[in-house]
This record gives structure tokens, sequence and C-alpha cells, in this order.
């Protein structure tokens, strides 16, 4: 049977549904969102009483923070609607994700009604993370099984990509594949397939792990501060550690995952970690207080004001009294904190035996062996496993990937030996001879993973929608390199320009090793260049430590070479003979907004955040950032007669002024950062692979555009932009020095205010971008803006 997805439907519009609705209007499926009819409504009433529950949906997710929504404009493809009086519209629906009560026989009603008004091929799924997807279709017939199946999305679904897919026993395999191509494709899900067990994966490995967590950490007397200095980076994972990530989740929803999974999993010998009586106290104790963490402002951290300061204080789990922070220091953290390579770092802490060593040892004792004893009960592959930590929670590594870098032998004779009990088709494994549960080629590359069904390895097939910088340099496709940036051969003639520098700064290592890229590209040895790379972000821009200590130094011809090499990469970059295709995500903040608008084309991940962020720190744009903008926003609209260029410049003057920064991708095409016909990707692993591709559709007949001359606006719209300037600074809405500044941007923009209208050579604005940084820079207040953001990586604006 075919299946397609050009319309679907969101039954349950709380936040997960509503936010799940956002999700697919982002891609452009038309979604219906419906909900129950308000009780105090009748069939005839309005749709904005009858349909109030759907309606909060939707005003729900244009109050979200962070937005749910990728642009407001995504609302348009949502349709509100009740189930009572809509259901008949699903008729032609595609696919239909419930997402209501988590109460069985509702769920069931809900379905049986959708059964008789669906298509044959309509798709159907659950969000439900707790109930028995086989329960919920018991008695439904096989029409309706062979096309149901859980489709488990982490809230919120924008910003955590995993989704468990747990097929119906009986679903059809072509509709389960389907589904599986179209969510990590379409949707940018990190799809990991599930059985149809208690909680799953995600939420069953982080029940137990973080009732673990806290039950060494009450038992043990360590503070919540110290569990959360431990299990927080130092280990690979975000921030939130433990305890703040259970305020964040909420504690109430916390307790009641383990609270309802501990009777629903009566076979797993290590359930009663769900019930420890002082971890159960704490939480009642939250409970009972709405103490739940961000939501009501007080859980296991309260912010305290000491004389105008805010601090966090934390929950002593002893006294149940709030505490000051003390500065957390532990021997064994210290001494390997720093240690690069996270899997060493691990072993290295676990077998230390202060505090810290022995809580590791034991959390990594508990949480390596369970997730053995966990497979293949509730999925039979490991990398599924691995995946859902990582892809659900945000972990650097998952627990095989882990026990595979602390060494699967001697760690599990240690934990052995603990008391810890270690799956048999683990130990199987290693008297077999294999010592790894990932099976690496010569060059260290993946190329398969055990398989406790078979007892070997099984080849992890290749996902031809993916490339890795690792996995290029593992294929020796290394072409050169200097302390900044890597040239990489992708194959079939286009090269990589990966940037390889602490925190993704621009330097003149980078700067360097780009030219050199070009070089190749218009020497023929290449036929297109891709600018990306696997790190956390695409770039936070030029290295401000080395422009405060060049002012400081007196080192000013030095700034501005460095100011007119990065001008000169991105005009090299732009009039190259090949194609080049930028490949953004995360954050790309000023001089990496620079270079992502230099290339030919952008392929650019959905959660973009570019901004020309130099006002912050007392300077402009002038990696030819300004010059671009006005290129993008202005000329077009300028070629057309007597149109007025006022709005449109000053759209991207505000944008420069208040340091804005775009909050998806779509965003960012409508700040002219992305073009109309730039590439938006879902799926952050596909993101190289789409650039290469289009690289190579280009470089057929690929002819490097002309230099193209700037619209100068002049002194007439300068003298408006000053007025405006000035309100600002009177309103109190700017600094003294944000307008000084401004100034200087609007001179530029305005092609130096030139006596009339013109267009220019784009050399002249790249010279004036030049000229007003390097000014900038020497000046003090720069200085303590550059100062500020290097110490608390924070904006002042003095």
């Amino acid at each position: 049977m075919t299946y397609r997805i050009q319309k679907a439907a969101v039954i349950g519009a709380g936040t997960m549904g509503s936010a799940i609705a956002a999700l697919l209007a982002g891609v452009g499926v038309p979604t219906m969102l419906l909900d129950i009819p308000a009780p105090d409504s009748a069939v005839g009433d309005k749709p904005a009483k009858r349909n109030a529950f759907a309606l909060k949906g939707i005003e729900r997710l244009k109050n979200s923070r962070p937005s749910e929504l990728y642009e407001p404009a995504d609302l348009d493809l949502i349709t509100p609607g009740n189930t009572e009086d809509h259901l008949h519209l699903l008729a032609d629906a595609d696919w239909v994700v419930e997402v209501v009560i988590e109460k069985l026989d509702v769920k069931r009603a809900l379905f049986g009604k959708l059964a008789e008004v669906v298509k044959p091929n309509t798709i159907l799924s659950s969000n439900t993370s707790g109930l028995p997807i086989r329960d919920i279709a018991d008695g439904m017939g096989s029409e309706f099984s062979r096309r149901f199946m859980g489709t488990h999305f982490f809230n919120p679904p924008r910003y955590l990509p995993l989704l468990e897919l747990i097929p119906h026993p009986d679903a059809d395999p072509e509709a389960v594949a389907f589904m599986q191509q179209f969510l990590s494709a379409r949707l940018g899900r990190g799809v990991v397939i599930a059985n149809d067990e208690p909680n799953f994966i995600g939420n069953r490995f982080m029940s137990m792990l973080s009732s673990q967590t806290v039950n060494h950490a009450i038992d043990n007397a360590l503070t919540v501060d110290e569990v959360d200095a431990i299990t927080g980076p130092l280990i690979g994972r975000p921030k939130s550690a433990t305890f703040r990530l259970s305020d964040v989740v909420g504690n109430d929803i916390a307790w009641h995952v383990g609270a309802n999974l501990y009777p629903a999993i009566p076979n797993d010998p290590h359930r009663e970690i769900l019930q420890h009586p002082g971890t159960t106290a704490v939480y009642q104790w939250l409970l009972e207080n709405k103490y739940l963490g961000n939501k009501t402002g007080q859980g296991f951290y309260k912010r305290v004001d000491v004389n105008g300061e805010k601090q966090f204080w934390s929950l002593n789990l002893t006294t149940l009294e709030y505490e000051a922070p003390i500065k957390v220091r532990l021997e064994s953290v210290g001494k390997h904190r720093k240690v690069e390579a996270l899997g060493e770092r691990v072993r290295l802490l676990m077998a230390e035996e202060d505090k810290a060593g022995a809580f590791l040892f034991h959390h990594f004792a508990f949480y390596l062996t369970y997730a053995s004893q966990r497979v293949p009960e509730i999925t039979e592959s490991l990398v599924s496993v691995d995946n859902a930590q990582k892809w659900g929670f945000a972990h650097e590594m998952g627990p095989f990937e882990i026990w595979d870098a602390i060494g699967v032998a001697d760690s599990a004779a240690r934990f052995a030996a603990a008391g810890y009990t270690i799956a048999a088709w683990v130990e199987q494994m290693l008297e077999s001879g294999k010592t790894h549960f990932y099976q690496r080629d010569s060059s260290g590359k993946v190329i398969g993973v055990y398989s406790p069904i078979t007892g070997d390895y099984t080849p992890l097939e290749a996902d031809t929608k993916q490339i890795k910088v690792a996995h290029l340099r593992a294929d020796q496709k290394l072409v050169k390199k200097n302390s900044g940036g890597a040239i990489l051969d992708m194959g079939d003639g286009i090269a990589l320009l990966e940037m390889t520098t602490d925190n993704s700064v621009i330097d003149g290592d980078f700067v360097q090793m780009g030219m050199q890229a070009v070089e190749l590209l218009n020497n023929g040895d290449f036929r297109g260049l891709v600018i990306g790379h696997d790190s956390e972000r695409f770039s936070i821009g030029a290295n401000l430590f080395l422009v405060m200590v060049g002012v400081q130094s007196g080192q000013l011809d030095q700034i501005d070479a460095m100011v007119r090499g990065l001008q000169d990469f991105a005009k090299a970059l732009r009039y190259a003979n090949g194609p080049v295709v930028t490949a953004p995500f995360n954050m790309a903040l000023g001089g990496g907004t620079e270079i992502l608008m230099a290339g030919d084309a952008t392929v650019a991940h959905a959660e973009l955040y570019a901004g020309l962020v130099e006002f912050g720190v007392g300077v402009i744009p002038a990696g030819s950032g300004t010059k671009e903008l006005m290129r993008r926003a202005i000329n077009p609209v300028m070629r057309t007669k007597n149109a007025d260029v006022l709005p449109h410049l000053r759209q991207i003057f505000e944008q420069i002024a208040f340091a804005k920064v775009s909050a998806s991708a779509k965003e960012a095409r409508e700040m002219h950062i992305l073009r109309p016909t730039d590439r938006i990707v879902m799926n952050r692993q596909h993101l190289l692979a789409e650039a290469k591709r289009t690289a190579l559709y280009m470089a057929d007949g690929y002819v490097a555009p002309q230099p193209e001359k700037i619209y100068a606006a002049g002194r007439d719209v300068y003298a408006a932009l000053l007025a405006a300037i000035d309100g600002l600074v009177r309103g109190k809405h700017a600094t003294e020095y944000d307008g000084f500044i401004a100034r200087k941007l609007a001179f530029i923009m305005t092609g130096g205010a030139i006596s009339e209208p013109t267009w220019l050579d784009e050399q002249v604005i790249l010279n004036l971008e030049r000229e007003a940084f390097v000014e900038l820079a020497q000046h003090p207040k720069t200085l303590e803006r550059i100062g500020h953001m290097l110490q608390t990586n924070k904006p002042l604006r003095n």
C-alpha cells in the first residue's frame, strides 16, 4: 500500500499536542488541531466558543518561549476544531496523531471513532508515553493494527529530536518504514525503534537512572550542588545535570513518571529503586508544598536575592532547608576535568576513591549494567539505546558507547565484584573474544554493532544522507590543515572547509585556510566548496580577545589587516570559479553570519540562530556584513522605479543596531540572512550531505557572479536615521554610546552620507565598514563592552 503525508491532524491541543501541530506546520504540512468541545458549548455555537480548547492551544503557541513556531506564518497551516463537530474532516488526512489524556478508555474510544472516518492508508498513531500500544489497539481488528503505532515525541518537540517509534506487532512493515523515513527526513527527528514495553526506552532509562542518582546522593550525604557538578558536562551531559533537570521538567512530572512505572515493571529486579524511602520523602515534601521547579519558581533550587545579587540556593536533602551556594571542590574532579576525551575522563574519574569517584563508579556501574539487562527487552538494538539518550537528553555518549570507551572487560569485572549483575549476553560476548559493542575498521570508524540476538556483529548500514567530518578524516580525506581550519575531500569533486578553532571563533588561521580552499577551487582541483563542520556551533564570530589585545598594544594596523582579511575572504568566496555553499547550524553570530552570507547558496539547519551582533561589543559588522545586508535587502527594491528606500533600509539598520538574532532559519530568511532560494534542512545529521548535493547541482555550467554595485541612499536618508537615533537615545531606549555607534552605522549605510542617492562600488562600503570598525575598536567604552563579553558572555550596554 502507498503511504504519503500531505495533510495531518493532531487530536489533543495541550502543550504537547499543539507543539506537534506547530512542528508539522513548520515543514509545510496543513494540520487540523482538534480537542473536545468546550463543556459549556452546544452544537451551532460560534467557533470561538465551541473550539475554545483548540484555540487555546494555538494561543499557547503564539506565546511560547522558546517558541515552538519556526515563524508566526506557520499558524496559517493549523486549523482548529473539535472532536464532535469536525472528526469527519479527517477523512482525507494522511496521518492522525493522538495526544489526549493518558487514559486507556479515552484513547480507545477516540480511535474507534477515527477508524470509521479515515482512509484505509491513513497512518494512526498515539503519543502515549506509558500505555501499551497493544492495549490501545486491542479488539480494533487487523485493518486498524496494520497502520497503528506509537509515535512518542519528546518535549519540547521542536528542540528535542528524539522520537520513539513503537510499531504494533501486526503493523505493516511498509508503513513503519515509511514513517521512519518521514519522521527522520521531513520532520528532522532522531528515530529509534522501541518495543512495546513500559516507558519505552528514553523515559525507562531516565526514570531509573535519576532515581539511582538521587538515592545514592541521599544515602551518601552528597549535596544537590555536588551531584549537579558531577553529573553535568563533566560526564558529557547538559548543565541541567540531575536536580536542575528535575526542576526544568517539573518535579511533579518527574515523580509521577517513576511512580507510574513501578507497577508496570513487576519483572524488573531493579524497580525497587523507584521506591527509595528517602527520595520518596523528599519528593512528597516538594509536591505537598507545590515546589515543582521552574514552573513554580522553587524546587531543588530557589532563587534568592541577597543585597541585590541573584543567587540560587539549593535544597538540603536531609533538613529540607535551602542553603546558600558553596563552591563545589572535589579532588578527583579537579584532577581529571580537563581530560579531553570523554570516555577516558570517565574511566579516570571512576578509578578515584574520593566521594566523587565513588559516586561515579556506582552511577555508571548501575547505568551500564542496567542497559545490558534491558536489551533485547525494550529494543533489540544497542544503537537505539545509545541514540535515545543522546537525542532525547543531550548526552554526549550513550551507555554502550561509554562502556566501550572505558573498557568493557576490565570494568565488567569491577562491576561484578561490586555486586552489579551483567547481562548474560555481555559475558557471552566477552567469552567469544569480542571486547567491544561497536565494531570498528582499521581507521577507527564504526562499521558494525554487536547483536545479542545473533551473538555477532551486525553491519551498520551507511546513511547516504549523512556525511560526518570524523568519517572523512578516518577515510584519509584530509587535504590541508592548520590550527584554525582544514580542507577535506567530500568526494565527487566537492571540498569541505572545516572550522577547527576552540568555540568556533574566526581567526587568521581559519581565514588563511579558507583562502587556500578558494585557491584550490579556482585552480580546478575541486568543482565546488562546502563550508561547515560537526561541532556544536557554526561560528560565534571573530576572536574578540585578539581585538582587545591589539588595541591595548597599539597594533591598530594589525586590526585593520584582520578586518581587511575577512573582507577579502568574503569576496574570494563570492567570486570563486566554483559554487560555494555554506552549511550553518545553531549559532552563526557576527563574523559567522558574514561567512554564512558570503557563499553562492546556503543550506541551513532549521535551528539556526544567526545575526550581526557586533553592536553588543561596541563595533559594527565589518567583515562585509553591512554591505551584504544592503545588497540583499536594498538593491532589489531600488531597481524598481520610484521605490522608497527608507523602510527597507531602516529594517536592516535596526536589525544591526539591536543586534537581532534569528530564532530559526525561517526567521533568518525574513532578516535577509538567508535568501528566498536557500534551503532549510530539518535533520541536522543530513546537513553536510545536502550542502554537498546543492554544490554538485550548481557546479554544472557554473558561472561566477560579477561584482554588484550597492545602492547608497545619501544624506537625506542619513538625516532621517539620525533623527530616529536621537529619539531612541532621548527616550532611554538606547544609551548615548549606542547612539554614537548607530550614527557610524547610518553613515556607512547611506554611502557616507553622499549628497545624492547613487550606486557605489561595493569596495566603497567595505572601506567605510573597516574604517568605522578600527575607530570604534579604540574607544574605551567599546573595550569595556568587549571585556564584559569575554568575562560574562553577555552584552554590556554602557
